[in-house]
C-alpha cells in the first residue's frame, strides 16, 4: 500500500510540473505557435494566411494540430516584453517573430523557446545568432540583407530619375539598424553623386513637417527605410511623396498599389510561408541551432507608371522591362 501511496504521490508531483497544454498535446497532438506582429494592419490577413498555408503544407492545420497565437504590438514596439510574457504563460512551444523589435524581445523574454524571426536586417550585429550558417543558441530564421537591399533601391531610383542630385532619406531613430542602412547609403551615394539628406520620424503626427523639410532642402527623390510607423502609414508617405513631387522607393510591396513610384523587397507573403518550414522543423523536434539563417528568394521590382505620369519621368524602358510587375 505505501509502493502505491508513493507512486501516486510521484505522479501528481510529475504532472503539477508538465507545462499547461502537455495533457492537449498528448491527447490530440495541438501545439502551439505564438504570432508577434507589429500590428493588425491591411497587409495582416495576407501575410498570416501565408503562414497558416505554410504550417498547413506541412501537415500543421491551424485549429486542428495547431494553435497560432497572435500578440499584436498595435504600433507600440514598447509593448513587445509584455506580449512575449503573455506567450510563456501560455506554453507556447516556439515564437514566430515578425519583425525585428519582436525578435529582440522574444529572445531576452523567453530565451528558452525556440525563436523563429522572418525580415531581420542583421541578426548577427543585433546578437540574435551568433552566425548565419551556424546559428547557435536558441534562434534562427530569414534575414534580409538590408544594407544592400537599400543601396539598390538608390540605384533604382537614379535610374528611374537620372537627373536627381539631393536625395532624402525616411528612417527612424529609435530603430536599430536604421543607421547602418544610411551609412550604407552614404557609400553608393558618392559613386552616384547625388547627396542624403537624412529625416528621422518617430511619430505620425511628424510626417508633414518631414516632408516640408525635404521641400526646404530641395531634394530631388525619397528612399524610405522600413519601419512599422512607415508601414502603417504607407499610404500618407504616398501621398506626401506625390504632394511635394517626390519619386519614391521603398521595400514594402504595397507602397507602388497606394501610391508609390517603386517598390523593390522581398516578397513578404513568399517570406512567411518559407519562415513556417522552421516553425514546423522545431515543432518536429529540430534544434533551432542546426537550422542556418536563410535569405529571401524571391526580390521584387514593382513600377507605378500613373505615379511617373503624375511626378513627369518616363522610366526607361529597360527598367520597366526588368519589373516584375507594372501598375498602369
Amino acid at each position: 500500500m505505501r509502493r502505491r501511496d508513493s507512486l501516486v504521490a510521484l505522479l501528481a508531483l510529475c504532472a503539477a510540473r508538465l507545462p499547461p497544454h502537455a495533457f492537449a498535446q498528448g491527447q490530440m497532438g495541438v501545439r502551439r505557435v505564438g504570432y508577434l506582429i507589429a500590428s493588425m494592419g491591411s497587409d495582416f490577413p495576407v501575410l498570416h494566411d501565408a503562414l497558416r498555408r505554410g504550417l498547413g503544407e506541412l501537415g500543421y492545420v491551424d485549429g486542428q494540430n495547431v494553435q497560432i497565437i497572435v500578440r499584436s504590438a498595435q504600433g507600440n514596439a514598447d509593448r513587445y516584453p509584455a506580449l512575449v510574457a503573455e506567450l510563456v504563460h501560455q506554453a507556447v512551444d516556439v515564437i514566430f517573430a515578425s519583425n525585428t523589435s519582436a525578435a529582440v524581445a522574444a529572445k531576452a523574454g523567453a530565451p528558452a523557446i525556440p525563436l523563429v524571426f522572418a525580415g531581420v536586417g542583421d541578426p548577427v550585429g543585433l546578437n540574435l545568432v551568433k552566425s548565419l550558417p551556424r546559428p547557435g543558441g536558441n534562434v534562427t530564421g530569414i534575414a534580409l540583407l538590408t544594407p544592400e537591399l537599400t543601396s539598390k533601391r538608390l540605384e533604382l531610383l537614379k535610374e528611374a530619375a537620372p537627373l536627381m542630385t539631393r536625395v532624402s532619406v525616411l528612417w527612424n531613430a529609435g530603430i536599430r539598424g536604421h543607421a547602418a542602412e544610411i551609412k550604407s547609403l552614404e557609400g553608393i551615394s558618392r559613386s552616384l553623386r547625388v547627396q542624403l539628406h537624412p529625416v528621422s520620424v518617430q511619430r505620425p503626427e511628424e510626417l508633414d513637417a518631414a516632408f516640408s523639410s525635404m521641400t526646404r532642402e530641395r531634394t530631388d527623390a525619397l528612399v524610405v527605410l522600413a519601419s512599422p510607423l512607415h508601414h502603417r502609414n504607407l499610404r500618407r508617405i504616398a501621398d506626401l511623396a506625390l504632394e511635394h513631387r517626390l519619386p519614391a522607393i521603398c521595400e514594402f510591396s504595397e507602397f507602388a498599389s497606394v501610391g508609390g513610384l517603386m517598390v523593390y523587397g522581398p516578397s513578404w507573403p513568399d517570406m512567411y510561408r518559407h519562415a513556417a518550414t522552421y516553425v514546423a522543423k522545431i515543432l518536429k523536434g529540430t534544434a533551432p541551432s542546426d537550422l542556418p539563417v536563410e535569405q529571401p528568394t524571391k526580390i521584387e521590382l514593382v513600377v507605378n507608371r500613373t505615379t511617373a505620369r503624375l511626378l513627369g519621368i518616363a522610366i526607361p524602358q529597360s527598367l520597366l522591362l526588368r519589373a516584375d510587375r507594372v501598375i498602369q
